[in-house]
Protein backbone atom coordinates (compact mmCIF):
# COMPACT_ATOMS: atom_id res chain seq x y z
CA UNK A 1 0.00 0.00 0.00
CA UNK A 2 1.50 3.31 -0.84
CA UNK A 3 -0.12 5.66 2.33
CA UNK A 4 0.65 9.05 2.73
CA UNK A 5 0.42 10.48 6.42
CA UNK A 6 -0.66 14.37 6.90
CA UNK A 7 -1.10 16.18 9.77
CA UNK A 8 -0.78 17.59 12.63
CA UNK A 9 -4.12 18.18 13.70
CA UNK A 10 -2.81 21.23 15.30
CA UNK A 11 -2.17 25.09 14.15
CA UNK A 12 1.40 24.06 14.21
CA UNK A 13 4.42 21.67 12.31
CA UNK A 14 2.26 20.66 9.24
CA UNK A 15 4.19 17.89 8.17
CA UNK A 16 3.30 14.77 5.60
CA UNK A 17 4.95 11.76 5.54
CA UNK A 18 4.97 8.78 3.05
CA UNK A 19 4.75 4.81 3.42
CA UNK A 20 5.25 2.40 1.13
CA UNK A 21 4.61 -1.06 1.56
CA UNK A 22 5.86 -0.96 5.06
CA UNK A 23 8.79 1.34 4.42
CA UNK A 24 9.43 5.29 4.94
CA UNK A 25 10.01 6.36 1.68
CA UNK A 26 9.58 10.20 2.62
CA UNK A 27 9.38 12.45 5.06
CA UNK A 28 9.29 15.95 6.06
CA UNK A 29 7.61 19.58 7.66
CA UNK A 30 6.03 22.16 5.39
CA UNK A 31 8.39 24.98 7.46
CA UNK A 32 11.57 23.97 5.53
CA UNK A 33 9.81 24.55 1.90
CA UNK A 34 7.74 27.56 2.70
CA UNK A 35 10.56 28.99 5.11
CA UNK A 36 8.23 29.81 7.85
CA UNK A 37 9.26 28.57 11.29
CA UNK A 38 6.17 25.77 12.51
CA UNK A 39 4.07 27.05 10.12
CA UNK A 40 1.78 27.97 11.84
CA UNK A 41 -1.79 27.64 10.19
CA UNK A 42 -0.88 26.03 6.66
CA UNK A 43 -1.75 22.69 5.00
CA UNK A 44 1.54 20.37 4.36
CA UNK A 45 1.39 20.88 0.36
CA UNK A 46 4.65 21.48 -0.41
CA UNK A 47 5.80 18.73 1.73
CA UNK A 48 2.83 16.06 0.14
CA UNK A 49 4.28 17.25 -3.11
CA UNK A 50 8.03 16.66 -2.17
CA UNK A 51 7.11 12.95 -0.64
CA UNK A 52 4.87 12.45 -4.49
CA UNK A 53 8.19 13.47 -5.99
CA UNK A 54 10.29 11.53 -4.28
CA UNK A 55 8.65 8.26 -4.51
CA UNK A 56 8.19 8.89 -8.15
CA UNK A 57 4.16 8.91 -7.80
CA UNK A 58 0.99 10.79 -8.77
CA UNK A 59 -1.56 11.89 -6.33
CA UNK A 60 -4.30 9.16 -7.81
CA UNK A 61 -1.76 6.80 -7.08
CA UNK A 62 -2.21 6.93 -3.16
CA UNK A 63 -3.83 4.03 -1.67
CA UNK A 64 -4.97 5.74 1.77
CA UNK A 65 -4.32 9.14 3.94
CA UNK A 66 -3.41 8.63 7.28
CA UNK A 67 -4.29 11.68 10.19
CA UNK A 68 -3.32 11.66 13.64
CA UNK A 69 -6.27 12.91 14.79
CA UNK A 70 -9.68 10.93 15.68
CA UNK A 71 -13.28 12.53 15.83
CA UNK A 72 -14.67 9.27 17.65
CA UNK A 73 -12.30 9.89 20.11
CA UNK A 74 -13.13 13.22 20.61
CA UNK A 75 -16.46 12.36 21.47
CA UNK A 76 -15.50 9.42 23.40
CA UNK A 77 -13.67 11.69 25.80
CA UNK A 78 -15.25 15.15 25.86
CA UNK A 79 -17.56 14.46 28.76
CA UNK A 80 -14.56 13.36 30.89
CA UNK A 81 -13.10 16.26 30.04
CA UNK A 82 -16.30 18.70 31.08
CA UNK A 83 -16.12 16.63 34.14
CA UNK A 84 -12.96 17.44 35.30
CA UNK A 85 -13.12 21.24 33.84
CA UNK A 86 -16.70 22.22 34.93
CA UNK A 87 -15.85 22.47 39.03
CA UNK A 88 -12.48 25.01 37.62
CA UNK A 89 -14.24 26.52 34.56
CA UNK A 90 -18.12 25.81 33.41
CA UNK A 91 -17.45 27.79 30.23
CA UNK A 92 -14.59 26.16 28.96
CA UNK A 93 -16.43 22.81 29.73
CA UNK A 94 -19.88 23.70 28.35
CA UNK A 95 -18.13 25.38 24.84
CA UNK A 96 -16.43 22.49 24.54
CA UNK A 97 -19.85 20.46 24.35
CA UNK A 98 -21.36 23.23 22.36
CA UNK A 99 -18.86 22.86 19.90
CA UNK A 100 -18.07 19.53 20.02
CA UNK A 101 -19.70 18.48 16.11
CA UNK A 102 -18.38 22.14 14.60
CA UNK A 103 -14.92 20.64 15.64
CA UNK A 104 -14.70 17.93 14.16
CA UNK A 105 -15.94 18.80 11.00
CA UNK A 106 -13.12 21.29 11.01
CA UNK A 107 -10.92 18.57 11.74
CA UNK A 108 -12.50 16.22 8.86
CA UNK A 109 -12.48 19.52 6.45
CA UNK A 110 -8.42 19.80 7.22
CA UNK A 111 -8.07 16.15 5.55
CA UNK A 112 -10.72 17.27 2.41
CA UNK A 113 -8.71 20.53 1.97
CA UNK A 114 -5.30 18.81 1.65
CA UNK A 115 -6.72 16.65 -0.64
CA UNK A 116 -8.06 18.85 -2.58
CA UNK A 117 -5.35 21.07 -3.08
CA UNK A 118 -2.67 18.09 -3.54
CA UNK A 119 -4.81 16.54 -6.31
CA UNK A 120 -5.89 13.80 -4.22
CA UNK A 121 -8.86 12.16 -4.81
CA UNK A 122 -11.15 12.60 -1.42
CA UNK A 123 -14.17 10.57 -2.41
CA UNK A 124 -11.97 7.63 -3.60
CA UNK A 125 -9.11 7.17 -1.22
CA UNK A 126 -9.51 5.48 1.78
CA UNK A 127 -8.94 8.10 5.13
CA UNK A 128 -8.04 6.68 8.35
CA UNK A 129 -8.38 8.80 11.39
CA UNK A 130 -6.20 7.91 13.69
CA UNK A 131 -6.13 9.12 17.52
CA UNK A 132 -3.35 11.48 18.29
CA UNK A 133 -1.66 9.48 20.93
CA UNK A 134 -1.54 6.42 18.69
CA UNK A 135 0.18 8.23 15.67
CA UNK A 136 2.34 9.09 18.11
CA UNK A 137 3.00 5.81 19.94
CA UNK A 138 3.47 3.92 16.70
CA UNK A 139 5.72 6.48 15.07
CA UNK A 140 7.87 5.16 18.13
CA UNK A 141 6.97 1.50 18.82
CA UNK A 142 6.28 0.43 15.11
CA UNK A 143 9.71 1.73 13.60
CA UNK A 144 12.22 0.79 17.00
CA UNK A 145 12.39 -2.88 15.75
CA UNK A 146 11.57 -3.89 18.98
CA UNK A 147 8.95 -7.02 19.05
CA UNK A 148 7.98 -6.22 22.64
CA UNK A 149 8.06 -2.63 24.60
CA UNK A 150 6.35 -0.38 26.63
CA UNK A 151 5.47 2.71 25.14
CA UNK A 152 4.79 5.91 26.58
CA UNK A 153 3.72 8.90 24.86
CA UNK A 154 3.12 12.58 26.45
CA UNK A 155 2.53 16.32 25.09
CA UNK A 156 0.50 19.20 25.27
CA UNK A 157 -2.61 17.03 24.43
CA UNK A 158 -4.42 15.12 20.88
CA UNK A 159 -7.89 14.95 21.30
CA UNK A 160 -8.50 15.30 25.08
CA UNK A 161 -5.72 12.80 26.43
CA UNK A 162 -2.37 14.32 26.88
CA UNK A 163 -0.60 11.12 28.12
CA UNK A 164 -0.74 7.19 27.34
CA UNK A 165 1.20 4.44 28.74
CA UNK A 166 0.65 1.18 26.81
CA UNK A 167 2.81 -1.96 25.56
CA UNK A 168 2.96 -4.66 22.65
CA UNK A 169 0.75 -7.16 22.21
CA UNK A 170 1.93 -9.39 19.36
CA UNK A 171 3.12 -5.98 17.09
CA UNK A 172 -0.66 -3.97 18.12
CA UNK A 173 -0.31 -1.40 21.30
CA UNK A 174 -2.40 -2.04 23.50
CA UNK A 175 -3.56 0.77 26.25
CA UNK A 176 -2.70 0.35 29.78
CA UNK A 177 -4.08 4.26 30.94
CA UNK A 178 -4.78 7.37 29.54
CA UNK A 179 -4.37 10.84 31.32
CA UNK A 180 -6.37 13.42 29.99
CA UNK A 181 -6.53 17.29 29.89
CA UNK A 182 -6.74 19.73 31.81
CA UNK A 183 -3.90 17.84 33.24
CA UNK A 184 -1.26 17.76 31.49
CA UNK A 185 2.39 17.35 31.79
CA UNK A 186 3.02 18.97 28.41
CA UNK A 187 0.77 22.21 29.21
CA UNK A 188 2.39 22.44 32.47
CA UNK A 189 6.06 23.17 30.87
CA UNK A 190 4.86 25.29 28.06
CA UNK A 191 2.93 27.14 30.55
CA UNK A 192 6.21 28.12 32.28
CA UNK A 193 7.94 28.41 28.82
CA UNK A 194 5.79 31.36 28.26
CA UNK A 195 6.90 32.32 31.43
CA UNK A 196 9.80 32.45 31.50
CA UNK A 197 9.66 34.71 28.54
CA UNK A 198 10.04 31.79 25.68
CA UNK A 199 7.00 31.12 23.07
CA UNK A 200 5.46 27.58 23.66
CA UNK A 201 5.86 24.86 20.90
CA UNK A 202 9.00 26.76 19.95
CA UNK A 203 10.64 27.73 23.14
CA UNK A 204 10.79 24.49 25.80
CA UNK A 205 14.40 22.82 24.50
CA UNK A 206 16.10 26.67 26.06
CA UNK A 207 14.00 25.55 29.16
CA UNK A 208 15.70 22.39 29.18
CA UNK A 209 19.03 24.04 28.55
CA UNK A 210 18.79 27.02 31.17
CA UNK A 211 17.63 24.44 33.73
CA UNK A 212 21.14 23.18 34.88
CA UNK A 213 22.25 26.73 36.25
CA UNK A 214 19.66 27.00 38.52
CA UNK A 215 18.45 25.00 41.98
CA UNK A 216 15.36 23.64 41.88
CA UNK A 217 15.33 23.31 45.66
CA UNK A 218 14.64 27.49 46.03
CA UNK A 219 11.34 26.81 44.05
CA UNK A 220 7.57 25.14 44.88
CA UNK A 221 5.90 24.39 42.52
CA UNK A 222 3.72 21.16 43.80
CA UNK A 223 1.15 23.35 44.05
CA UNK A 224 0.94 23.66 40.18
CA UNK A 225 1.76 19.80 39.42
CA UNK A 226 0.81 17.36 42.37
CA UNK A 227 1.37 13.42 42.58
CA UNK A 228 -1.10 11.55 43.65
CA UNK A 229 -0.11 8.25 45.19
CA UNK A 230 -3.11 6.49 45.65
CA UNK A 231 -4.69 7.40 42.34
CA UNK A 232 -1.03 6.49 40.54
CA UNK A 233 -1.72 10.25 38.45
CA UNK A 234 -0.67 13.71 38.45
CA UNK A 235 -3.05 16.70 38.16
CA UNK A 236 -2.27 20.30 37.04
CA UNK A 237 -3.98 23.36 38.63
CA UNK A 238 -6.10 24.82 36.87
CA UNK A 239 -5.45 28.65 38.36
CA UNK A 240 -1.53 28.26 37.25
CA UNK A 241 -1.23 26.01 34.04
CA UNK A 242 -2.87 26.87 30.33
CA UNK A 243 -5.57 29.34 32.00
CA UNK A 244 -8.68 30.97 30.63
CA UNK A 245 -8.45 34.77 29.49
CA UNK A 246 -9.59 36.43 32.38
CA UNK A 247 -6.56 34.38 34.84
CA UNK A 248 -3.52 35.69 32.70
CA UNK A 249 -0.98 38.14 33.22
CA UNK A 250 -0.80 38.69 30.23
CA UNK A 251 -3.92 38.27 27.34
CA UNK A 252 -1.56 36.80 24.66
CA UNK A 253 -0.09 34.25 26.61
CA UNK A 254 -0.76 31.33 29.27
CA UNK A 255 0.31 31.74 32.54
CA UNK A 256 -1.60 33.28 35.41
CA UNK A 257 -1.70 36.35 37.85
CA UNK A 258 -1.36 34.03 40.81
CA UNK A 259 1.89 32.72 38.26
CA UNK A 260 3.14 36.26 38.56
CA UNK A 261 2.19 36.56 42.46
CA UNK A 262 4.01 33.42 43.14
CA UNK A 263 6.85 33.97 41.43
CA UNK A 264 7.86 37.31 40.50
CA UNK A 265 7.42 39.94 37.30
CA UNK A 266 7.84 37.24 33.59
CA UNK A 267 10.70 36.74 32.53
CA UNK A 268 12.83 39.54 30.00
CA UNK A 269 16.03 39.69 28.29
CA UNK A 270 18.16 36.73 26.90
CA UNK A 271 20.44 36.69 30.27
CA UNK A 272 20.57 34.25 32.92
CA UNK A 273 18.70 35.44 35.93
CA UNK A 274 17.63 34.76 39.44
CA UNK A 275 15.21 33.47 40.08
CA UNK A 276 14.22 32.36 36.59
CA UNK A 277 17.02 30.09 36.31
CA UNK A 278 15.87 28.33 39.12
CA UNK A 279 11.84 28.27 38.21
CA UNK A 280 13.50 26.72 34.76
CA UNK A 281 15.13 23.94 36.79
CA UNK A 282 12.11 23.33 38.61
CA UNK A 283 10.55 22.80 35.72
CA UNK A 284 12.84 20.20 34.22
CA UNK A 285 12.67 18.65 37.64
CA UNK A 286 8.63 18.24 37.78
CA UNK A 287 8.89 16.84 34.13
CA UNK A 288 11.32 14.43 35.51
CA UNK A 289 9.51 13.63 38.65
CA UNK A 290 6.31 12.77 37.76
CA UNK A 291 7.26 10.90 34.47
CA UNK A 292 9.39 8.49 36.42
CA UNK A 293 6.54 8.34 38.63
CA UNK A 294 4.19 6.96 35.33
CA UNK A 295 6.67 4.70 34.14
CA UNK A 296 7.21 3.13 37.75
CA UNK A 297 3.73 2.77 38.19
CA UNK A 298 2.51 1.46 34.41
CA UNK A 299 5.57 0.52 32.61
CA UNK A 300 8.11 -1.11 35.38
CA UNK A 301 6.06 -4.71 35.17
CA UNK A 302 6.41 -5.03 31.62
CA UNK A 303 10.15 -4.00 31.02
CA UNK A 304 11.52 -5.78 33.91
CA UNK A 305 10.33 -8.65 30.99
CA UNK A 306 12.18 -6.97 27.98
CA UNK A 307 13.75 -3.93 29.12
CA UNK A 308 12.24 -1.93 25.85
CA UNK A 309 10.86 1.62 26.29
CA UNK A 310 9.18 3.50 22.83
CA UNK A 311 8.73 7.29 23.46
CA UNK A 312 7.20 9.76 21.58
CA UNK A 313 5.35 13.06 21.83
CA UNK A 314 6.81 16.55 22.22
CA UNK A 315 7.89 15.78 25.86
CA UNK A 316 10.15 13.11 24.31
CA UNK A 317 12.16 15.73 23.23
CA UNK A 318 13.35 16.52 26.13
CA UNK A 319 16.69 14.66 26.48
CA UNK A 320 17.64 15.22 30.09
CA UNK A 321 14.39 13.96 31.10
CA UNK A 322 15.29 10.96 28.62
CA UNK A 323 18.76 10.45 30.59
CA UNK A 324 17.27 10.17 33.53
CA UNK A 325 14.85 7.67 32.13
CA UNK A 326 17.78 5.51 30.80
CA UNK A 327 19.04 5.60 34.70
CA UNK A 328 16.41 3.35 35.60
CA UNK A 329 17.28 -0.10 36.53
CA UNK A 330 14.49 -1.88 34.49
CA UNK A 331 15.19 0.57 31.12
CA UNK A 332 17.66 -1.07 29.20
CA UNK A 333 16.57 0.41 25.51
CA UNK A 334 15.20 3.56 25.03
CA UNK A 335 14.00 4.63 21.20
CA UNK A 336 12.62 7.98 20.67
CA UNK A 337 11.17 8.98 17.34
CA UNK A 338 13.54 11.81 16.43
CA UNK A 339 10.34 13.71 14.92
CA UNK A 340 8.73 13.45 18.28
CA UNK A 341 6.85 16.93 18.04
CA UNK A 342 3.14 16.93 16.68
CA UNK A 343 5.01 16.87 13.01
CA UNK A 344 5.49 13.43 14.10
CA UNK A 345 1.76 12.12 13.76
CA UNK A 346 1.99 12.01 10.00
CA UNK A 347 4.32 9.26 10.17
CA UNK A 348 2.81 7.79 13.06
CA UNK A 349 -0.69 7.78 11.32
CA UNK A 350 0.58 6.40 8.17
CA UNK A 351 2.40 3.39 9.84
CA UNK A 352 -0.32 2.80 12.07
CA UNK A 353 -2.25 2.40 9.13
CA UNK A 354 0.31 0.39 7.18
CA UNK A 355 0.53 -2.41 10.34
CA UNK A 356 -3.20 -2.42 10.74
CA UNK A 357 -3.53 -3.36 7.21
CA UNK A 358 -0.72 -6.69 8.37
CA UNK A 359 2.21 -4.72 6.14
CA UNK A 360 5.35 -5.87 7.87
CA UNK A 361 7.24 -2.45 8.96
CA UNK A 362 11.07 -1.34 8.14
CA UNK A 363 12.48 -0.11 11.26
CA UNK A 364 13.73 3.43 11.08
CA UNK A 365 17.91 3.32 10.93
CA UNK A 366 18.17 6.53 10.29
CA UNK A 367 16.41 10.23 9.43
CA UNK A 368 17.42 11.38 5.96
CA UNK A 369 13.94 11.66 4.34
CA UNK A 370 14.18 14.55 3.06
CA UNK A 371 15.39 16.43 -0.12
CA UNK A 372 18.58 16.21 -1.95
CA UNK A 373 20.52 17.67 -4.20
CA UNK A 374 23.21 17.08 -7.01
CA UNK A 375 26.23 19.11 -7.38
CA UNK A 376 24.90 20.33 -11.08
CA UNK A 377 21.85 21.94 -9.04
CA UNK A 378 24.21 23.45 -6.28
CA UNK A 379 26.31 24.35 -8.80
CA UNK A 380 23.60 26.21 -10.38
CA UNK A 381 22.87 28.11 -7.33
CA UNK A 382 26.39 28.98 -6.42
CA UNK A 383 26.71 30.91 -9.86
CA UNK A 384 24.08 32.98 -9.44
CA UNK A 385 25.01 33.93 -5.62
CA UNK A 386 28.13 34.97 -7.06
CA UNK A 387 30.17 33.40 -4.09
CA UNK A 388 33.57 31.56 -4.78
CA UNK A 389 33.77 28.15 -4.83
CA UNK A 390 36.20 25.35 -5.87
CA UNK A 391 35.60 21.64 -6.87
CA UNK A 392 37.31 19.34 -4.30
CA UNK A 393 38.56 15.72 -4.63
CA UNK A 394 37.96 15.06 -0.68
CA UNK A 395 35.29 17.39 0.67
CA UNK A 396 35.27 15.14 3.73
CA UNK A 397 39.52 15.89 3.52
CA UNK A 398 39.20 19.81 3.25
CA UNK A 399 36.21 19.89 5.65
CA UNK A 400 38.33 18.53 7.98
CA UNK A 401 41.54 20.38 7.76
CA UNK A 402 39.25 23.82 7.97
CA UNK A 403 37.88 22.36 11.31
CA UNK A 404 41.30 21.22 12.51
CA UNK A 405 42.28 25.13 11.60
CA UNK A 406 39.89 26.13 14.52
CA UNK A 407 37.50 27.59 11.26
CA UNK A 408 33.59 26.76 11.50
CA UNK A 409 32.28 25.29 8.61
CA UNK A 410 28.62 24.86 6.76
CA UNK A 411 27.76 21.81 5.81
CA UNK A 412 24.44 20.71 3.42
CA UNK A 413 25.03 16.99 1.82
CA UNK A 414 22.72 14.84 1.10
CA UNK A 415 18.93 14.12 2.06
CA UNK A 416 17.52 16.41 4.59
CA UNK A 417 16.86 15.33 8.33
CA UNK A 418 13.47 14.48 9.21
CA UNK A 419 13.00 16.21 12.87
CA UNK A 420 14.30 19.15 14.53
CA UNK A 421 18.12 17.63 15.35
CA UNK A 422 20.83 18.22 12.81
CA UNK A 423 22.23 15.00 11.74
CA UNK A 424 25.02 15.87 9.90
CA UNK A 425 23.11 16.55 6.44
CA UNK A 426 22.21 20.30 7.25
CA UNK A 427 25.08 21.39 10.08
CA UNK A 428 27.04 23.58 11.34
CA UNK A 429 30.34 22.20 12.19
CA UNK A 430 33.21 23.56 14.53
CA UNK A 431 36.17 22.30 16.31
CA UNK A 432 34.87 20.98 20.44
CA UNK A 433 38.42 21.41 21.52
CA UNK A 434 38.97 25.12 20.44
CA UNK A 435 37.85 26.84 23.28
CA UNK A 436 35.19 30.25 22.35
CA UNK A 437 34.11 28.23 19.24
CA UNK A 438 31.02 28.30 20.66
CA UNK A 439 30.56 31.44 21.55
CA UNK A 440 31.38 31.80 18.38
CA UNK A 441 29.03 30.08 16.58
CA UNK A 442 26.00 31.36 19.07
CA UNK A 443 27.03 34.93 18.26
CA UNK A 444 28.27 35.36 14.63
CA UNK A 445 26.34 32.74 12.95
CA UNK A 446 23.22 31.00 15.21
CA UNK A 447 22.46 35.29 16.56
CA UNK A 448 21.25 33.32 19.91
CA UNK A 449 21.68 33.31 23.65
CA UNK A 450 25.31 32.67 24.58
CA UNK A 451 24.15 29.98 27.12
CA UNK A 452 22.96 27.98 24.53
CA UNK A 453 25.38 24.48 24.37
CA UNK A 454 25.80 22.52 21.05
CA UNK A 455 25.60 18.81 20.51
CA UNK A 456 28.88 16.49 19.48
CA UNK A 457 28.63 14.05 16.42
CA UNK A 458 30.93 11.35 17.91
CA UNK A 459 32.49 8.60 15.51
CA UNK A 460 30.62 5.42 16.61
CA UNK A 461 34.03 3.62 17.51
CA UNK A 462 34.96 5.81 20.23
CA UNK A 463 31.44 6.77 21.59
CA UNK A 464 31.29 4.48 24.40
CA UNK A 465 34.84 5.94 26.38
CA UNK A 466 33.12 9.59 25.98
CA UNK A 467 29.86 8.97 27.00
CA UNK A 468 30.34 5.86 29.41
CA UNK A 469 27.48 4.26 27.64
CA UNK A 470 27.27 1.49 24.93
CA UNK A 471 23.59 2.37 24.68
CA UNK A 472 22.66 3.82 20.75
CA UNK A 473 22.29 7.00 19.91
CA UNK A 474 21.79 7.71 16.11
CA UNK A 475 19.47 10.72 16.70
CA UNK A 476 20.59 13.48 19.09
CA UNK A 477 17.47 12.17 21.23
CA UNK A 478 18.98 11.45 24.92
CA UNK A 479 21.61 13.27 26.97
CA UNK A 480 24.45 11.70 28.22
CA UNK A 481 26.94 12.01 30.90
CA UNK A 482 30.39 13.47 29.33
CA UNK A 483 33.10 11.19 31.12
CA UNK A 484 35.69 13.81 32.91
CA UNK A 485 38.77 13.28 30.88
CA UNK A 486 36.79 13.69 27.62
CA UNK A 487 35.02 16.69 28.87
CA UNK A 488 38.36 18.08 29.55
CA UNK A 489 39.39 17.95 25.88
CA UNK A 490 35.75 18.86 24.07
CA UNK A 491 34.41 21.71 26.20
CA UNK A 492 32.86 23.51 23.27
CA UNK A 493 30.13 20.88 23.54
CA UNK A 494 29.35 19.89 27.50
CA UNK A 495 27.01 21.63 28.84
CA UNK A 496 27.22 23.05 32.37
CA UNK A 497 25.82 19.93 34.47
CA UNK A 498 28.97 17.92 32.50
CA UNK A 499 26.20 16.22 29.85
CA UNK A 500 26.20 16.43 26.28
CA UNK A 501 23.16 15.53 23.51
CA UNK A 502 25.72 13.49 21.36
CA UNK A 503 24.43 12.00 17.69
CA UNK A 504 26.38 8.52 17.36
CA UNK A 505 27.41 8.31 13.50
CA UNK A 506 28.63 5.30 11.65
CA UNK A 507 29.60 4.83 8.50
CA UNK A 508 26.56 2.93 7.29
CA UNK A 509 23.62 5.13 7.64
CA UNK A 510 25.61 8.60 7.02
CA UNK A 511 29.79 7.42 4.96
CA UNK A 512 30.58 11.22 4.14
CA UNK A 513 29.46 12.68 7.43
CA UNK A 514 31.34 9.95 9.61
CA UNK A 515 34.82 10.26 7.14
CA UNK A 516 34.86 13.83 7.93
CA UNK A 517 34.77 13.14 11.87
CA UNK A 518 37.23 10.03 11.30
CA UNK A 519 39.95 12.69 9.44
CA UNK A 520 38.87 15.00 11.83
CA UNK A 521 40.24 12.63 14.03
CA UNK A 522 43.26 11.63 12.18
CA UNK A 523 44.57 15.20 12.30
CA UNK A 524 43.46 15.99 16.18
CA UNK A 525 42.91 12.92 17.63
CA UNK A 526 39.50 14.18 18.68
CA UNK A 527 36.74 11.85 17.22
CA UNK A 528 34.10 14.56 17.81
CA UNK A 529 32.76 17.83 15.97
CA UNK A 530 30.44 20.05 17.30
CA UNK A 531 27.51 19.59 15.25
CA UNK A 532 24.48 22.46 15.11
CA UNK A 533 21.23 23.14 13.07
CA UNK A 534 22.28 25.32 9.65
CA UNK A 535 20.14 28.00 10.48
CA UNK A 536 19.62 31.39 12.17
CA UNK A 537 17.60 32.26 15.24
CA UNK A 538 14.18 31.97 14.58
CA UNK A 539 14.34 30.13 10.98
CA UNK A 540 13.52 26.90 10.00
CA UNK A 541 16.24 24.66 9.17
CA UNK A 542 17.67 25.17 5.08
CA UNK A 543 16.38 23.21 2.92
CA UNK A 544 17.60 23.97 -0.23
CA UNK A 545 21.00 25.04 -1.48
CA UNK A 546 19.39 28.65 -1.99
CA UNK A 547 18.24 28.20 1.18
CA UNK A 548 21.71 27.65 2.47
CA UNK A 549 23.48 30.29 0.56
CA UNK A 550 20.92 33.03 1.78
CA UNK A 551 22.14 31.76 5.51
CA UNK A 552 25.66 32.36 4.38
CA UNK A 553 25.45 35.16 2.91
CA UNK A 554 23.73 36.77 6.18
CA UNK A 555 25.82 35.64 8.70
CA UNK A 556 29.03 35.00 9.78
CA UNK A 557 29.72 31.90 8.37
CA UNK A 558 33.23 31.84 6.02
CA UNK A 559 33.16 28.08 4.96
CA UNK A 560 30.43 26.31 3.26
CA UNK A 561 31.03 22.44 2.13
CA UNK A 562 28.22 22.24 -0.18
CA UNK A 563 28.06 18.66 -1.67
CA UNK A 564 31.86 18.68 -3.41
CA UNK A 565 31.91 22.34 -3.83
CA UNK A 566 33.98 24.52 -1.06
CA UNK A 567 32.03 28.07 -0.63
CA UNK A 568 34.47 30.37 0.86
CA UNK A 569 33.19 34.00 1.39
CA UNK A 570 36.50 35.72 1.81
CA UNK A 571 38.45 34.04 -0.73
CA UNK A 572 39.62 36.43 -3.53
CA UNK A 573 37.44 35.45 -6.69
CA UNK A 574 40.55 34.42 -8.24
CA UNK A 575 41.51 31.37 -6.49
CA UNK A 576 38.03 29.10 -7.38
Amino acid sequence: MKILGVGPSMEHDPAAALVIDGKVVAAAEEERFIREKHAFGKPPIKAIEYCLDEAGIAPEDIDAVAFGWSPSVFNEFKMQYFRRKFFYSPDRAIKILKKSNQICRMKTGIVKDICDKTGIDYARTDIHFVEHHLAHASSAYHLSGFKDSAILSVDGGGEFTSTLMAESDNGNIRKIKEICVPDSIGLFYSTLTEYLGFKSNNGEYKVMGMAPYGDPSRIDMDHLLSWNDKKKTFKCNDNYVWVKRSQRYDKEKMYSKACVRDFGPPREGEGLQEPYIHVAAKVQKKLEEITVKLVDAYLEKSMREHGNLCFAGGCALNVALNRILLEKPYIKNLWVQPASHDAGTSLGAAIYVASEAGEKIRPMKHAYLGPEFTNDQIAEDLKEFGFPFKFENDIADRTAELLHQGKIVGWFQGRMEWGPRSLGSRSILGNPAVKGTADKINAMIKFREKWRPFCPSILKEHASSILDSDHPAPFMTIAFKVNPEWGKRIPEVVHVDGTCRPQVVDPETNPKFHNVIEKFYQKTGVPVVINTSLNRRGEPVVCTPGDALIMFRESGLEYMAMGDFLVCKNEPKNEY
